[in-house]
């Protein structure tokens, strides 16, 4: 099956301090900010720790040393390729004290929100075209009807809203991995980003899975810095997924008051990939106020995040929001909320047929060997107790609860219908009154 991707351009790299759009005095601080915490004195380790070019590094080198915050120390071995070695003065470590006290931030320059936004629209996920064959090869492991295939592929190409309903235990997060999986390409996400002075760090290396990286040998007669800005890594798309334990409050910026320095929010490092609500209507907050908050995202493609001082500003907004519960949409929605996820899409049971195809691949999967009697059993003496609903879960559990029971007695991997009667008992509990 087809899975090529288009490749992402890549962010060029800055080629002067000019083109970094940055304050000066911001990246001087950082520099020596770098300098102080790593020790580093030559400027190729100096230009990898702040994931800048040589040559500019080199330029901001001059600036600092000009105005006496820097100075030379003389050239090193013949290994070093006959660089300079630099230090700080006392001028130059006084300065970085002072400066890391208003932000310990230090290491890679972050990238201006402006020129970000930018990189965003480079690597949008609405420009994925996704197609019916890659859709399938990422679902491969999953048994799905081809209706259900028709409507997620759609919505994952227009890169809008996407929720999914239907009762539990039908493959909802698993179908959302497989869409993730489907993305195929690979984004550069920034380390950190800039705007009105404050540093805010994008780049978690919890949600983000960073491709191989060819580090620069300084010796090397061809360098691989130049293909790209390192102040970004290189990624594949990320995924955000959530439960539970997600609130409105995860969604803001993050301050660190010791550090003096924000983390990106959850839908900020999800930024070109998708964000997966899982099981909503579990949250603290009500699933409209969840969705309230994002009603600017997903209609204007920005959001709005706000600074400790109050200020509020826009971010780029480019990510595949994925809702997923167990609820009927009308019963934790309104019509105005329901209007603005673009998708609804029912995650049924199976039928009978596609019951028995799960079966067989879990089955073989886990080494039990089916047999025809206990099959039978299952269908006409216990599922009709439960009005015959099928869910995707039920093969797994019961298959698993039988080869507990195999193991414990001792006995090799089989299936009877005794067997099938004994993990049933644990599939389902039964209403009754519990006397205290």
């Amino acid at each position: 099956m087809n899975m090529q991707v288009n490749a992402v351009m890549a962010p060029p790299a800055p080629k002067s301090l000019e083109g970094m759009q940055l304050p000066i005095v911001m990246m001087r601080d950082i520099m020596i900010k770098s300098m102080f915490r790593t020790n580093m004195t030559i400027v190729s380790d100096i230009a990898r720790v702040i994931c800048l070019p040589i040559p500019v590094t080199q330029e901001l080198i001059e600036i600092a040393r000009s105005q006496r915050l820097i100075e030379t120390i003389g050239m090193l071995s013949p290994n070093s390729a006959g660089e300079l070695s630099y230090q700080l003065t006392d001028a130059g470590k006084a300065r970085a004290l002072e400066a890391l006290t208003q932000s310990e931030y230090y290491g890679a320059m972050p990238v201006p929100m402006a020129v970000y936004a930018e990189q965003v629209k480079r690597q949008s996920i609405r420009n994925l075209h996704m197609t019916r064959d890659r859709l399938t090869s990422a679902m491969g492991h999953l048994i799905l009807p081809p209706k259900l295939i028709g409507e997620l592929g759609p919505a994952i190409s227009a890169g809008r809203s996407i929720l999914m309903y239907g009762p539990p235990g039908n493959g909802k997060s698993s179908i959302s991995n497989g869409i993730r999986d489907a993305l195929g390409d690979k984004i550069y996400v920034p380390r950190a980003v800039e705007y009105a002075g404050q540093v805010i760090t994008v780049y978690d290396p919890i949600v983000h899975s960073a491709a191989e990286e060819d580090l620069d040998d300084p010796n090397a007669i061809r360098r691989t810095s130049g293909k790209f800005d390192t102040r970004y890594v290189k990624c594949e798309r990320p995924t955000v997924i959530t439960g539970g334990e997600l609130s409105l409050d995860m969604l803001n910026l993050v301050y660190n008051p010791v550090a003096r320095t924000y983390q990106a929010p959850l839908q900020l490092k999800a930024t070109g990939g998708v964000f997966i609500v899982d099981d909503l209507g579990r949250q603290e907050d009500p699933p409209q106020k969840l969705v309230n908050r994002w009603i600017v995202p997903l209609e204007e493609n920005r959001d709005i995040l706000a600074l400790q001082s109050g200020e509020k500003f826009e971010v780029p907004f480019d990510t595949l929001v994925i809702f997923s519960t167990n609820f009927h949409p009308n019963e934790i929605f309104d019509q105005a909320a329901l209007r603005r996820i673009f998708y609804k899409i029912k995650i049924d049971g199976p039928n009978k047929q596609d019951f028995l195809k799960i079966f067989a691949m879990i089955a073989k999967k886990k080494g039990m060997p089916l047999d025809e009697a206990s099959l039978v059993h299952l269908l006409k003496n216990k599922y009709p107790t439960i009005e015959n609903t099928y869910a995707n879960y039920q093969p797994g559990f019961l298959i698993d609860q039988i080869i507990s029971i195999c193991e414990f007695e001792g006995l090799h991997y089989h299936m009877t219908p005794e067997l099938v009667d004994r993990a049933w008992a644990n599939l389902f509990v039964k209403d009754e009154v519990i006397v205290k």
